[in-house]
């Protein structure tokens, strides 16, 4: 799409599910949050730019990452330090690592789950495959590693991707650089201990297994064209953003689109798509959620665009952030959205802070 407005543009007030959406803009060192008007009814300022997005936890303080000024060079998406803020602004937690990048979430247990990069052993770094020849990062491959760590920062588990022998059955992409392995860009803990986790540069998704750390489920499809935001839904089934770009080659239709998929047949249940098909499309970033109505809350993120679809696909809600970064370095001009989260008026984690009405 190609943005000609910003803010509320479209609003079926019967139809579209009231609630309130979080988001940040990618350069700007802010998390908002908006009503259904595309009101910014509250905000926290960051001390960095954002490390991709902040969410709301269950206890109502605000989970975020932000982008530290040290850690590897030039690789995308570095976040860095992990804080937790108060509805009034005040930081409650904060956690430093500069090699986190991501995606960070806080456990059950009350613990935090992250993605961190390290740099891979030489040995490791010769058994990669795929990716550009010769287009590794100047310090070698940096491999991906997920920690989960106790408030005091105490690491309690650690899975690295270099020591999964099924990760090396997944080449790189070829149209990948070589200098990550294997670009983890979502990580969600489910409530047995596994972790739900997705590769970008791999096309592979799959499902850890706290204790053995091996698979217990996997799927790689290129025809996805990469994807985004891997949750696991209510009903056992998963969801994805598939961003339809960097394959082997894009096919006639082109686009983007939203995955319900059955894991245990790998095929979609449902699927959201443009019409025609490539007016939607977000090559990186952007997600989705399911709400409890039924509806669909999207975020196609290179136009920061958030909308709301029903069931058979009809918009009924949408905003296109009017926030655009000024004076960077990569997101000059733009207005991106990493992803956004919906909270009914009357959720936990909003705590009675807003309104009942929304509008």
């Amino acid at each position: 799409m190609y943005i000609q407005k910003t803010g509320l543009t479209i609003c079926d007030h019967d139809r579209a599910t009231p609630g309130y959406r979080i988001f940040s803009t990618f350069g700007l060192p802010e998390v908002r949050v908006i009503n259904m008007a595309g009101k910014v009814v509250h905000s926290w300022e960051l001390p960095y730019e954002p490390g991709n997005y902040g969410y709301l936890l269950p206890n109502g303080n605000m989970l975020s990452a932000c982008r530290t000024p040290d850690g590897p060079k030039g690789l995308p998406a570095k976040g860095g330090l992990i804080q937790e803020w108060d509805w009034d602004g005040n930081v409650v937690w904060e956690f430093q690592d500069d090699m986190q990048h991501h995606d960070f979430r806080r456990c059950k247990n009350g613990n935090t789950l992250y993605v961190r990069w390290e740099l891979m052993k030489e040995e490791n770094q010769k058994r990669v495959q795929g990716g550009r020849e010769g287009s590794e990062h100047e310090d070698g491959i940096w491999g991906d590693v997920v920690r989960e760590i106790e408030p005091d920062g105490t690491i309690v588990w650690e899975w690295r991707a270099e020591d999964c022998e099924e990760m090396y059955n997944f080449p790189i992409n070829p149209m990948c650089p070589r200098v990550e392995y294997c670009h983890t860009n979502c990580i969600t803990p489910l409530d047995n201990g596994d972790v739900l986790i997705n590769f970008r540069y791999n096309h592979l998704m799959a499902i850890i297994d706290r204790k053995t750390k091996k698979f217990k489920w996997h799927m790689c499809d290129y025809s996805y064209g990469q994807q985004h935001n891997v949750s696991m839904m209510k009903n056992g089934n998963i969801m994805f953003f598939a961003n339809g770009g960097n394959v082997l080659s894009i096919g006639p239709e082109g686009g983007s689109s939203v995955v319900e998929l059955d894991p245990k047949t790998k095929k979609p249940v449902w699927q959201y798509r443009g019409s025609p098909p490539f007016t939607f499309f977000s090559w990186f970033i952007s997600g989705a959620e399911r709400l409890d109505s039924g509806t669909t809350s999207i975020t196609e993120g290179i136009w920061g665009r958030l909308f709301e679809v029903t069931p058979d696909g009809e918009t009924i809600w949408e905003y296109i952030s009017p926030f655009f970064v000024e004076d960077h370095q990569t997101f000059k001009g733009a207005n991106s959205i990493f992803r956004n989260y919906f909270y009914a008026p009357d959720a936990v984690e909003l705590a009675g802070r807003l309104p009942a009405d929304p509008w």
